[in-house]
């Protein structure tokens, strides 16, 4: 016969303060586990595996040539290349967008779990966002080494792509934690979701440069977090006219805060139904 414990665990749906972010790195376990699955899922299911990282890319960098490119033809900034431009905007886009359509879809697909298992929530988005870091790494290597066959070596401009991915992945969270929690409730966003991102593809700076805006629209299109992202990337990579727009950066990085910020306050205020709604 066993003897009772000698405490009481008491769990309470939407608990806040500092013990529900301890109970969040004490998971972190699980926040790895959930991610290698994914990945492991996502690309042992494909008769191409890791090769989407790069076909994926390379078949929207030959879309925006030929459209943009060839029959709109947009012009280009500096010695490269357009579809080395095009390729080096759609790498981080298509990192922030993988990351929002598996994040705004995770707590839904996982509803068996969460009926089941009581863990905090967050983990959830939060795995799902590192979907894209494979293909980003896949495509930053076919970059690179076209570059390099070009006769572009990197610069010591490429130490700072890690912290424009940064900044993508930041803005992503936010976006995808919020949608994750709203697409519990209201099942119109998993429709929703992508028709943004589309939008968003087209009024972010992939098949154009951002210095084709008006200066005078400049701080105002830079409320859009990817063309801080974007403009970054290109920086880091190619070898564009001009100094990198800090004033730029600084903006795209306080939108991505407040996104993180509002998108975990909605995340936790809908966090405690999720198990009746899901």
């Amino acid at each position: 016969m066993s003897t009772p414990p000698d405490f009481d665990l008491v769990i309470r749906a939407g608990d806040r303060g500092r013990g529900y972010w301890r109970e969040l790195w004490s998971h972190r376990a699980l926040f790895v586990h959930l991610a290698r699955r994914d990945l492991q899922v996502r690309y042992k299911q494909t008769a191409l595996g890791i090769l989407w990282g790069l076909i994926r890319p390379l078949l929207s960098m030959g879309t925006f040539t030929i459209i943009f490119g060839l029959v709109a033809r947009l012009p280009t900034h500096g010695a490269t290349a357009y579809p080395l431009m095009v390729l080096a905007g759609i790498l981080p886009w298509q990192f922030f967008s993988t990351a929002i359509l598996h994040a705004s879809g995770s707590l839904t697909q996982s509803a068996t779990i969460i009926s089941r298992v009581y863990f905090p929530r967050l983990v959830l988005p939060a795995s799902a966002l590192v979907h894209g870091v494979v293909d980003l790494a896949v495509g930053l290597v076919v970059l690179i080494v076209v570059l390099l066959a070009e006769g572009h070596a990197p610069s010591w401009r490429l130490l700072f792509l890690p912290a424009f991915a940064a900044l993508a992945l930041l803005a992503a969270a936010g976006i995808g934690t919020a949608f994750a929690a709203l697409n519990v409730r209201y099942r119109d966003f998993g429709y929703l979701t992508p028709f943004l991102l589309q939008m968003g593809l087209f009024l972010s700076p992939v098949g154009f440069t951002s210095a084709s805006v008006p200066q005078a629209y400049q701080l105002v299109y830079a409320l859009n977090p990817m063309v801080g992202v974007i403009d970054g990337f290109r920086w880091a990579l190619l070898d564009p006219p001009g100094p990198l727009a800090l004033d730029v950066i600084l903006v795209s990085l306080v939108v991505s805060l407040l996104m993180l910020a509002t998108g975990l306050v909605i995340f936790r205020r809908f966090e405690a139904t999720f198990v009746d709604e899901v």
